[in-house]
């Protein structure tokens, strides 16, 4: 720690005074930390210390970093921890033929820190002074910011093979066993950067899926699965064996499939992984679902519903009592949905309970059980708890069996908002599930208010969004006129989408909301097509409606919507147009 000598503390004494601050306890002499303290003590606050400091040394001072790009030297080079245990952070010089580096400094206990870092880069650094916090930050967000780790370690893995297999060989000799082999430091880093990859790349999945040569990860983004990573058949074992471990499972049972979770830390991001391994030919193959408990929740007007459809949803979630169905395949986005509707709903006056399987976003006022099969509470017995616990809303993660939709269709009618899911097609399909189910149609009739179907679809990537003409066959497939696709992009694919063309998704909707002529149907036990018919002359826009309105808005693309919407062959037959794209209805959704 340098000594100060009196500068420090004459500027010190000139921020206290102006503070209006008591300078009697400044002591007299001492080193960096000792006048800091004391200043802060007296009632300093951090910045003006800072700037006091700043002011003696001859150095400067910031508020905020935002506006200091990150040095990418200092990241690579300098581990996560030491930057976090002392807040010191590496920025770019502001010259760019400028060999100096500045470093921010958020705690002035670690002056002597900063020569360290001088040494171990051998260059020569320029110290600016930030409140803690920002630093604290500003490390987060930098060090969340490096990508292609993962295949550069991948890659030397590769490359230094023989040293590898050295390893493996030398470690079996030793007679150490899975769990030792699965805790080596590479092991440990390799998955750590994997699974770093792929939260900076918003994945929900990552695939670990073992090939008779190879070991293949892939990743899930924006609803498709991409090809990541190639690693070398030699680590399978300890790869597989250290997510097991991360998961609390029992890594010497290999012929049985098996459930985990675990909970991750990245800068300021908590994310939950729900860990499910599955024995193959090749080996066990591991896949792994992320949940950003850190990530917001959005606002039903953030969704993408057209302003009809979302109005008159509005108007369903307010009634008193009812069932509402959202419907949709896994990873449709029921949840988001069920979830803002929730929030906006919540208030002091509602006692709002749910059951989900798994919690994926914490609600603020709201009881959030987790339901368990294995440990007895299913869906139907928990929703038999909630009951007693005097509820006016309750969500039901999902209706998979004739018991919990009994149970869901009685709380509705006994005076309570009821919210569900279930894996349907289309809106009209869930009033035929729950016939098919076993439940009476006058009890669907009277207890249902409306069915929102939902898909997802990648929005056209911003940075690479170019006009697009749509070609003839197209035009016939939209239905509309040519002066309508003025507005029509296509991504051409860029490294902020990796190639796709496409960053991001939002819903297209389908609301079915009962009216009587929809409810006589029910009574009579009509097809999902009939009551489909009926909603659309009643105004209920299908989901190919909306995702072409979406398409013409240059939201998202034709391949886009035709690759997760269904059309009916009455509507294919009066368009006379084939689809567009052979695999579309393989692909679709079921």
């Amino acid at each position: 720690m340098i000594d100060t000598g009196d500068n420090l503390r004459a500027a010190l004494l000139r921020a206290m005074q102006t503070a209006n601050l008591n300078a009697a306890t400044l002591p007299m002499r001492g080193d960096l930390a000792t006048f800091a303290d004391a200043a802060r003590t007296a009632g300093l606050s951090e910045i003006a210390t800072l700037r006091a400091v700043a002011t003696a040394l001859g150095i400067a001072c910031a508020e905020s970093l935002s506006s200091y790009p990150t040095s990418s030297d200092f990241t690579a080079a300098i581990p996560i921890a030491f930057a976090r245990k002392h807040k010191l952070l590496g920025l770019a010089p502001p010259t760019a033929d400028s060999d100096r580096l500045w470093i921010a400094l958020g705690d002035l206990a670690n002056w002597d820190q900063l020569q360290v870092v001088a040494r171990f880069l051998n260059r020569p650094i320029t110290p600016l002074l930030a409140p803690g916090a920002v630093v604290a930050a500003a490390i987060n967000e930098a060090y969340q910011q490096r990508t292609g780790q993962a295949q550069d370690f991948i890659q030397t893995l590769n490359e230094d093979r023989n040293a590898v297999l050295d390893e493996l060989q030398r470690l079996a000799a030793g007679r150490e066993d899975l769990l030792d082999n699965a805790t080596r430091a590479p092991v440990i880093k390799l998955v750590n950067l994997i699974l770093f990859e792929a939260v900076k790349a918003n994945a929900s999945d990552v695939h670990v899926q073992p090939y008779e040569d190879r070991l293949m990860v892939r990743m899930r983004i924006d609803g498709v699965l991409y090809d990541s990573y190639t690693l070398p058949k030699l680590v399978q074992e300890e790869t597989i064996s250290r997510v097991k471990v991360m998961g609390k499972m029992n890594i010497a049972e290999k012929r049985l499939s098996q459930d985990g979770r675990a909970t991750v830390q990245i800068g300021d991001r908590t994310i939950d992984l729900r860990i499910a391994s599955l024995p193959t030919s090749y080996g066990e193959r591991i896949v792994i679902r992320l949940l950003d408990k850190s990530a917001r929740l959005y606002d039903l007007t953030e969704l993408g519903m057209d302003p009809r459809t979302l109005a008159r949803f509005e108007q369903l979630i307010t009634i008193e009592h009812g069932l509402i169905l959202v419907t949709g395949p896994t990873g449709s986005g029921k949840s988001t949905t069920l979830y803002s509707a929730l929030q906006r709903i919540n208030s002091k006056e509602r006692n709002i309970l749910t059951l989900e399987d798994p919690i994926e976003y914490q609600l603020d006022g709201i009881s959030q059980t987790q339901v368990s099969d294995k440990k007895g509470m299913t869906f139907a017995k928990g929703l038999r708890s909630v009951l007693r616990q005097d509820p006016d809303v309750i969500m039901v993660g999902e209706i998979r069996d004739l018991e919990t939709a009994t149970m869901a269709i009685q709380s509705s009618l006994t005076g309570h908002l009821v919210f569900s899911t279930l894996h349907t097609n289309d809106a009209a399909s869930a009033v035929t599930r729950l016939l098919d189910l076993g439940i009476e149609p006058y009890l669907v009739a009277s207890s249902v208010v409306g069915v929102l179907a939902e898909r997802l679809v990648r929005r056209v990537c911003a940075n690479c969004a170019q006009s697009y003409r749509p070609h003839p066959s197209e035009m016939e497939w939209l239905g509309v006129e040519r002066s309508a696709t003025t507005k029509m992009r296509m991504g051409t694919g860029c490294p902020a989408c990796r190639n796709t063309g496409y960053r991001g998704r939002l819903g297209t909707f389908e609301l079915l909301a009962l009216d009587d002529d929809v409810r006589r149907l029910i009574q009579a036990r009509a097809t999902a097509t009939e009551i489909k018919e009926a909603g659309i002359a009643a105004g209920t826009r299908t989901l190919r409606d909306d995702g072409i309105d979406k398409i013409l808005a240059g939201v998202t693309t034709i391949p886009e919507v035709e690759r997760v919407t269904l059309r009916t062959d009455d509507a294919d037959r009066s368009m006379g147009v084939p689809p567009m794209h052979s695999s579309a209805a393989s692909n679709a959704p079921l």
